[in-house]
């Protein structure tokens, strides 16, 4: 086993829960020689065509890893490491929200939109699903993350990198639906903690009607114009300061995504292949945890 490679307890979790092998047809490589190939191709962001011939046939590790993001394996491997660990009782409903910005490669930019072709070319072109927006930096992708006390990640969104936190928070709420292994998802967190970005009189009130409560600090020039208006700027919304020292995880778990180097920068065309590339890095994230919890 070479570094970043599945671990013998890592593969005893992950292989349950990968299709099988029918037996039909050519015989298939073999699942964790190919994910190991998948997982050095993340790690070092290098090009498919240049994965090493130890893990297989380029083509075979990117088909498979296209297969299993279009049929919801990646999806639904995390999902069901998150189940397993609720099951315990180790997964709270406090959670964390923030976001970060991922520099899109100028490979991630060449996408042909549905409908264009080329004279040379009669291949069906890929869906334009790729959400890239022009910031500061350049082209650029926002990941949205949410997670759990430990800093763990439950949900992700991807957006534009122009996009505005406080503009996708709905957006990325709607994602949150953590399985339990009784009963339905629970999309209703008990207290969400987020940075100023998010300190809006909307958001504050989706979270109110819900019955979340926000551990969210006020910008100053909210709190300079609810001062202005004396009697009519009205009470300051509750804060808890030391709860709130918790949203530093969320922080720490965009740094362990983005030792990823093919997180870290975005080389995919395609916003589902980048998605599924950071569902992997949360499996990882998930898997490594439950091997040093099982440590004595």
């Amino acid at each position: 086993m070479r570094r970043g490679e599945l671990t013998g307890k890592a593969w005893q979790r992950v292989e349950p829960l990968l299709p099988a092998m029918d037996g039909r047809g050519r015989p298939w490589r073999d699942h964790r020689e190919v994910i190991n190939g998948i997982l050095w191709r993340l790690r070092t962001g290098s090009p498919w065509r240049d994965i090493p011939e130890r893990y297989g046939p380029w083509q075979t590790c990117y088909e498979r890893f296209k297969r299993w993001d279009e049929d919801g394996t990646w999806a639904g491997n995390l999902e069901d490491l998150q189940v397993k660990d609720d099951s315990l009782g180790t997964v709270e409903m406090t959670v964390s929200i923030d976001s970060t910005i991922a520099r899109a490669h100028q490979h991630a930019a060449g996408a042909r939109k549905r409908g264009t072709t080329t004279r040379r070319s009669t291949r069906k072109p890929p869906k334009d699903d790729k959400p890239l927006g022009r910031s500061r930096g350049g082209l650029t992708t926002k990941l949205h993350l949410i997670t759990e006390p430990r800093g763990l990640p439950l949900t992700v969104h991807l957006t534009g990198g122009n996009v505005v936190d406080c503009t996708a928070f709905e957006a990325v709420m709607a994602t949150f639906r953590p399985r339990r292994r009784i009963g339905r998802p629970r999309t209703r967190p008990d207290r969400l903690l987020g940075d100023k970005g998010y300190s809006s009189k909307k958001i504050r009130l989706y979270l109110r009607r819900r019955g979340i409560q926000a551990v969210i600090p006020e910008r100053r020039d909210q709190i300079a114009n609810r001062k202005r208006k004396g009697s009519r700027g009205g009470r300051p919304p509750a804060f808890d300061a030391i709860t709130y020292k918790d949203r530093n995880l969320v922080e720490r778990c965009f740094a362990k995504l983005k030792q990823w180097r093919a997180i870290a920068t975005r080389f995919d065309k395609l916003a589902s292949r980048y998605l599924a590339g950071v569902t992997l890095a949360s499996i990882m994230l998930w898997l490594r945890h439950a091997e040093l919890s099982d440590r004595p």
